[in-house]
């Protein structure tokens, strides 16, 4: 069996064995809850509410929407009582415009998008249009529009779709709970994204640390002419999106392009169930599969919960903290957020909680660069951070333009390698903004 992979990357300590046994627990809210969907979780345009303080909505009822290309609606988790229309924090630290919900425990539901639908008597449009009203987005992390992504335009020849299975993120496992337990789902949805593009083949790549899910996709997909079961070395960061399509493809995107480019669509485990729920059952996007993990935590647990439950009854779910922990993270150790709160929502994009220790959390002082190069070495990228730190604290834009900082994909391997513990991707990951604004206002030249 061959195994793929990328050029350099780095090895950190997984620490699925934590939670990659835990099975999926429906969890569900208290009644009398307060539930917050904020009307921007994805990239593009925020939502516009559809609702108003006072109205009871039903699960699954759509609250907020954009005409904007580049959105996604938003829909109610639960049915209950609009409390407030309001800005609320999120667990990016902004505060979002958000309809607040008391959960009535009802669950009464909405309408469906649609009735149950055999693939076979959609068009591609229609497909696109079930995923674009259901509101899916990426759920591995940037909230991406999915129907931009199904809509790449005319002139793009897509030959490959890919699942993005690697999980490459330390200590998360929702996505191989997924493809353990819920297998039919995923190949299902990535037969409907074939349906869209019936001259392209798909690609399930997943990392052979879950030989489990390798087993259990190879069964469901045997037969499926068009459809791959691919090993993938276990490296970070390996499920990034060019990284991924360089693994299997062996193209690679040009700077500044996106996958369709070199004829590739990649989506994560989530992504590609939620538009079965979509398409075939009609369901919007109001729930996803959680990992509440880490040393902190008494019970390591896999939780399908309704998006608008706080981090804080999530982890109350997993049994509480086993000692107060000395860093509550976001999604995983290499690219999440670290939070003040946990008294943030549940949204699209929530992959995980981490929650660690002191023992765990603790991260030496910086210290001055001995120029190593160890940075330059395990940058998936190819990129020389030592440079694009230097420009940062150097105030020098145009240096670091040049030197390809806008490139950066944030996957945090230099910080993890620099023997000085040099806070590399974060200072990269601020001036990366600050490039894009810059090169966005002279036209992207």
């Amino acid at each position: 069996m061959e195994i793929k992979t990328f050029k350099r990357g780095v090895h950190p300590h997984d620490g699925k064995e934590l939670s990659n046994k835990a099975a999926i627990r429906v969890i569900n809210p208290e009644v009398g809850e307060l539930i917050t969907i904020p009307l921007s979780q994805h990239i593009g345009a925020p939502c516009d509410p559809l609702v108003k303080a006072g109205e009871r909505v039903l699960a699954g009822q759509k609250i907020g929407e954009s005409s904007a290309f580049v959105s996604a609606p938003v829909y109610a988790s639960v049915s209950g009582t609009v409390k407030f229309v309001k800005p609320m924090l999120t667990p990016g630290g902004t505060m979002v415009n958000s309809v607040i919900i008391e959960n009535d425990g009802e669950y009464e539901q909405a309408p469906s998008l649609g009735e149950n639908k055999d693939i076979s008597s959609l068009t591609p449009e229609q497909i696109v249009a079930r995923v674009k009203e259901a509101g899916i987005v990426g759920m591995g992390g940037a909230g991406f529009p999915t129907q931009v992504k199904l809509s790449p335009g005319p002139d793009a020849k897509i030959t490959d779709i890919i699942v993005n299975a690697a999980e490459c993120e330390p200590f998360l496992t929702c996505d191989h709970r997924c493809m353990v337990e819920r297998g039919e789902e995923l190949v299902k949805g990535l037969e409907i994204m074939l349906k869209i593009f019936p001259n392209a083949k798909g690609h399930i790549g997943i990392e052979v640390n879950k030989p489990d899910a390798i087993a259990e996709m190879e069964k469901l997909t045997k037969g499926i002419s068009n459809i791959s079961v691919v090993s993938l070395k276990c490296k970070y960061p390996q499920g990034s999106e060019k990284q991924l399509i360089d693994a299997i493809t062996g193209r690679q995107v040009p700077s500044g392009g996106l996958p369709a480019a070199v004829g590739c669509i990649v989506d994560n485990v989530a992504t590609v169930m939620a538009i079965k729920a979509a398409v075939i059952d009609g369901k919007p996007l109001i729930r996803r599969v959680v990992t509440v993990t880490g040393d902190a935590i008494n019970n390591p647990s896999n939780l399908e919960v309704p998006i608008g439950m706080t981090y804080a009854k999530l982890i109350e779910a997993a049994g509480g903290f086993k000692e107060d922990p000395a860093k509550v993270i976001s999604g995983g150790p290499m690219m999440g957020i670290a939070l003040f709160d946990t008294e943030v929502p549940v949204t699209k994009t929530t992959s995980g909680i981490l929650c660690l220790t002191k023992k765990a959390a603790e991260i030496p002082p910086e210290s001055n660069c001995i120029r190593c190069g160890k940075c330059v070495e395990h940058c998936p990228m190819g990129l020389m951070p030592l440079h694009l730190n230097a420009d940062t604290l150097a105030g020098d834009m145009d240096a670091f333009i040049a030197h390809h900082g806008v490139d950066c994909i944030e996957c945090g391997s230099c910080s993890f390698i620099c023997p000085a513990k040099r806070q590399l991707a974060q200072s990269i990951r601020v001036n990366k903004r600050a490039a894009m604004a810059v090169l966005r206002a002279k036209g992207g030249k």
